[in-house]
């Protein structure tokens, strides 16, 4: 019975993370760029009492062994990169990436990672962030009086005016990108388990196109994230009620008298 209470609480702390997961996801439901955690979950330890195939005595052997579960922990919280529904914005300095690919971003330490295309260009004309951090990835800065932008599929941009100018845009990609680490503001970096970023030109090898006058918004779908909330609070409460019938048993055989 101590068991069945100490099972049912890690049953009960597995669906209060799956609770905050699906709120993180419900929370960023109109955040661009956003990819959805999904909450994976291992069984705990067994206590084994008795060895499937254990010899029995008179040569014979127990088809099934004795095991009892210790309960479950949370092991893993990946994103799933799948690409979130375009949504046309009619904004020249708007980037959809459809496909596979990051924008690279140059932070104070090193190099970070973003799907969301709101860009916007500072005041000396370079490509930034809506914090206001810079792009890398082969942008170039828009020279004074530009009067138009336009931005292939290819990653080619072209800005016209006074001085016009060409350059092309490459995209960044990881072999795990489940791997890589949220910085928040819409940023990853690259870990070990990322594995090295690959940068490449857009629709090319693989890589995802660009689309201007478009963000991908983010790939939460709500009626799945509350279909995931309402099976984690049934689950929750049926833990609860584990402690609860293993509490009055234990009360039971504290009650016994000779």
């Amino acid at each position: 019975m101590i068991r069945a209470l100490y099972s049912a609480a890690t049953g009960m702390q597995a669906q209060q993370k799956t609770l905050e997961v699906v709120a993180n996801n419900l929370a960023n439901v109109n955040t661009t760029g956003f990819k959805r955690n999904r909450a994976e979950f291992q069984d705990l330890l067994y206590q084994t009492d008795r060895a499937s195939g254990a010899e029995q005595g008179n040569s014979k052997i127990a088809p099934s062994g004795i095991q009892i579960g210790h309960g479950s922990r949370l092991v893993s919280t990946p994103k799933l990169f799948t690409t979130g529904e375009l949504t046309s914005t009619g904004d020249k300095f708007n980037v959809a990436i459809t496909g596979d690919g990051f924008f690279e971003v140059t932070l104070p330490n090193g190099k970070g990672y973003t799907r969301d295309g709101a860009l916007k260009i500072d005041a000396t004309g370079n490509w930034v962030t809506s914090d206001g951090q810079q792009l890398g990835g082969g942008f170039q800065a828009i020279p004074p009086g530009t009067t138009d932008v336009s931005i292939a599929a290819d990653g080619t941009v072209t800005a016209k005016g006074a001085q016009s100018i060409t350059f092309k845009v490459t995209l960044t990609r990881f072999a795990n990108p489940a791997g890589l680490t949220a910085l928040g503001n819409n940023l990853y970096t690259e870990t070990p388990a990322s594995g090295a970023a690959e940068t490449g030109n857009a629709n090319e090898n693989g890589f995802g196109g660009l689309a201007q006058y478009y963000l991908e918004m983010s790939n939460v779908k709500v009626v799945d994230e509350m279909v995931n909330m309402i099976v984690a609070q049934r689950a929750y409460e049926v833990n609860s009620k584990a402690v609860q019938s293993a509490d009055e048993m234990m009360g039971l055989a504290n009650g016994l008298r000779r």
